[in-house]
């Protein structure tokens, strides 16, 4: 199947809007330290290294939280060692670290190519810099703090709590998203025109 390469001004207006999007995950997160933490009052221990305990200490001390909706939503700082959700947050640094600059720049090389080679359709196209933008935000938090700034947290009254995240993350989670969905409607699509087919040829 032959692809038509996207144009020239698709692709810019795609880079444009990955800079919006990683523009706006980098500012929340820089508001986050400054309105929901502090430095801390104890020397801070080697960043995302587990003491003696096994606990991480975090680098900077939390202040008091944001509160959106009493009991369910709040703004509070949070910093992850690991991927989106803390995944991956116990294992050894070097390993972490280079799964997730491997990960964050194949991720974003891939997808800004099958962009730009045609592939996917409208949703693909919206999903390519959100996603790209996702990874570049907390790729770019890694480099410079060497853990990722978290800070949407949902819970209910506190007896329950999603794992706490950022914009990035949000970013990343509505990309991967369109993309199942047109993968979804895509399939339904070919199914249809096949049995369609069938039809036409039995009848």
């Amino acid at each position: 199947m032959t692809r038509t390469p996207r144009s020239s001004k698709a692709l810019i207006l795609c880079l444009a809007a990955t800079a919006v999007f990683t523009a706006m995950d980098l500012g929340t997160k820089h508001w986050a330290l400054d309105r929901l933490s502090q430095p801390a009052a104890l020397p801070s221990a080697p960043v995302c290294q587990p003491n003696d305990y096994g606990r991480i200490q975090p680098q900077r001390a939390q202040r008091p939280p944001v509160v959106l909706i009493d009991g369910y939503l709040e703004f509070r700082y949070a910093e992850n060692c690991g991927a989106a959700f803390g995944f991956m947050r116990g294992m050894p640094t070097p390993v972490r670290k280079g799964v997730f600059y491997v990960a964050a720049a194949g991720a974003a090389i891939l997808l800004l190519w099958m962009f730009a080679t045609g592939r996917g359709g409208a949703l693909f196209a919206i999903s390519v810099p959100l996603i790209v933008s996702g990874a570049v935000g907390n790729f770019v938090d890694r480099v410079r703090l060497g853990y990722v700034v978290d800070f949407v947290r949902f819970h209910l009254n506190d007896r329950w709590a999603y794992p706490t995240f950022n914009v990035a993350d949000a970013w990343i989670t509505i990309g991967v998203a369109l993309i199942l969905i047109e993968g979804f409607v895509d399939g339904r699509r070919e199914k249809r025109a096949r049995a369609d087919g069938a039809q036409a040829l039995a009848s």
